[in-house]
């Protein structure tokens, strides 16, 4: 952080009155509820709200690690549309769960949670807080919670819903989840074609929504947990979001997304960033308006994000201001 904004957030009037975030220190984070156990830091938020930096502030004041809960930065051949850590933010601190499958490997919510489980247990032999970040809730819902247990589908209503996104494409998807569980429409990835048609096969099978089972009591883990998650005024997200979008377009996403064109039909690529420039390289749109609607997607993304993190009372907000305080003190003792 620069000195001048450092100096303009150790100017401010204080905390938010919600808030019992100490930016003074770093105990908030460091110590279990129990002292018998390790706790899994989760630091949430919408896209472009800055989780990878102040993850990364906070591992290195705790000596930790990072997990990542971005489901499309698992992808190694997705950085620039992903917003990956880069190299350098990479050798700051270890991360897991970054670039480590391929687009071609089949990996759901359910492998990654008996992953990270797995690791937690290594990690937690060695550390006694680990960080976990991203924006992809329903993955940190299944480490933190546990992930419910959905009805056997029948092979049939399979066919049938595979046979209504042959038929009418996502958007038919999209209609029919909106139609039978407005509920559940306003928190899924609307763009992820594979949840979509989930929630539809269990719809089609019970006659009940798909949100109905998705309501069970969490699974308690033998770790405390801690959740964060990082809160901006909305018209400010706004221009963070625009402005990572140009500075993406400027490091190379369409060339990215040119490599990646003849794999388009994965449902990886099926992400926000890339999308839209297939529809660029079909002819569809020209690249300002391809560009015009990664942002306006990408905005949509976030909301869907914020909507997610809210219903879930135990996350603690940490405003722009708290994290600029709490990252200038931690400059402030690196320097002294």
């Amino acid at each position: 952080m620069k000195n001048a904004e450092c100096r303009m957030a150790q100017g401010d009037t204080g905390l938010r009155p919600h808030s019992a975030f100490r930016i003074n220190s770093v105990e908030c984070f460091a110590f279990p509820n129990s002292a018998l156990k390790k706790t899994l830091i989760v630091i949430a938020g919408p896209t472009a709200s800055g989780k990878t930096a102040f993850a990364i502030q906070l591992a290195k004041a705790l000596d930790t690690v990072i997990l990542s809960a971005d489901s499309r930065q698992f992808y190694k051949e997705m950085s620039i549309g992903t917003a990956a850590p880069t190299e350098k933010e990479l050798s700051q601190v270890q991360h897991y769960f970054v670039h480590h499958i391929s687009i071609e490997d089949k990996y759901d919510v359910a492998d990654y949670e008996r992953d990270v489980l797995q690791l937690l247990d290594e990690l937690f032999k060695t550390h006694d807080a680990v960080i976990m970040t991203g924006g992809s809730g329903l993955f940190i819902d299944a480490v933190c919670n546990g992930i419910d247990e959905m009805p056997n589908v029948q092979p049939e209503v399979r066919k049938k819903v595979e046979k209504l996104y042959d038929a009418g494409g996502l958007k038919a998807l999209q209609d029919e989840v909106q139609h039978l569980d407005p509920e559940y429409f306003a928190i899924v990835d609307q763009q992820n074609p594979r949840r979509l048609q989930r929630a539809l096969e269990v719809c089609y099978q019970t006659g009940q929504p798909f949100s109905s089972f998705r309501k069970g009591n969490a699974i308690k883990r033998d770790f405390d947990i801690k959740k964060y998650a990082l809160l901006w005024d909305r018209q400010e997200l706004i221009e963070r979001i625009d402005k990572r979008v140009d500075l993406m377009m400027e490091q190379g996403l369409l060339e990215e997304a040119k490599s990646l064109y003849p794999m388009r039909e994965l449902n990886a690529l099926n992400t926000v960033g890339y999308k839209e420039l297939f529809a660029y390289f079909n002819k569809q749109c020209t690249l300002e308006e391809a560009v015009e609607q990664i942002k306006i997607h990408t905005r949509q993304y976030a909301k869907r994000q914020m909507t997610w993190i809210r219903k879930d009372n135990g996350y603690q907000w940490i405003t722009a201001e708290e994290m600029a305080h709490f990252i200038c003190h931690l400059e402030s003792n690196v320097h002294q």
